[in-house]
């Protein structure tokens, strides 16, 4: 077992060995740990993401989908997906397995995700709502391609939100020219206006 106390802190300490994907044996190690429980579910966990078992938890799973995909895409649309999935999916799926997560749980989540309000106390656009379903899908689908996932949970349950947002309203000549008349009196306002 690789699992220690350290007598000067009182703390406990895990060294974890592995296999990298070279066949090079690699070590690392954690300390500050309050239990030996914690120092030994740390240890499991980093032992079921060596070895990309399933079992580990989502909150994990992350992590491999994060170093995989960061450096595929854009820095500006990856800090989009890392939000999303940090603020919106992470605090509810966090400590499940990823095995573990069924269609009811999804279900669960996106009724949560509906009922948040921005701070101003308005909903969440439909579109962004859409996007963030996106997310968790991805993950699922990665895990799936990658990682032999039986099935991805999402494919499941009905997407939340609506993919296009809703079709813009113009004003008509009528209403444009009773808009006009309105800030008449605010000469930037109405210079504006006419050159657009």
């Amino acid at each position: 077992m690789s699992v220690y106390k350290d007598n000067a802190t009182g703390k406990w300490r895990v060294i974890y060995r592995y296999t990298d994907i070279t066949g090079k044996r690699k070590q690392t190690q954690k300390r500050g740990f309050e239990t030996k429980r914690e120092a030994v579910a740390w240890e499991h966990e980093m032992m079921l993401k060596s070895q990309a078992k399933l079992d580990m938890t989502f909150g994990s799973f992350y992590e491999i989908y994060e170093a995989d995909m960061a450096d595929r895409l854009k820095d500006s649309t990856w800090e989009t997906k890392s939000h999303i999935i940090r603020t919106k999916i992470l605090p509810y799926f966090a400590k499940k397995s990823m095995n573990s997560i069924t269609a009811a749980d999804i279900r669960s989540w996106q009724n949560e995700v509906i009922a948040l309000r921005k701070k101003d106390g308005t909903p969440y656009a439909e579109t962004y709502l859409h996007t963030i379903n996106n997310q968790l899908k991805a993950i699922f689908n990665y895990a799936v391609t990658y990682y032999d996932l039986q099935n991805n949970p999402c494919k499941k349950v009905s997407s939340m939100g609506k993919k296009q947002a809703s079709e813009m309203r113009f004003l008509t000549v009528d209403e444009f020219s009773k808009f006009l008349d309105g800030i008449m009196d605010k000469q930037k306002s109405y210079v504006t206006f006419m050159t657009l």
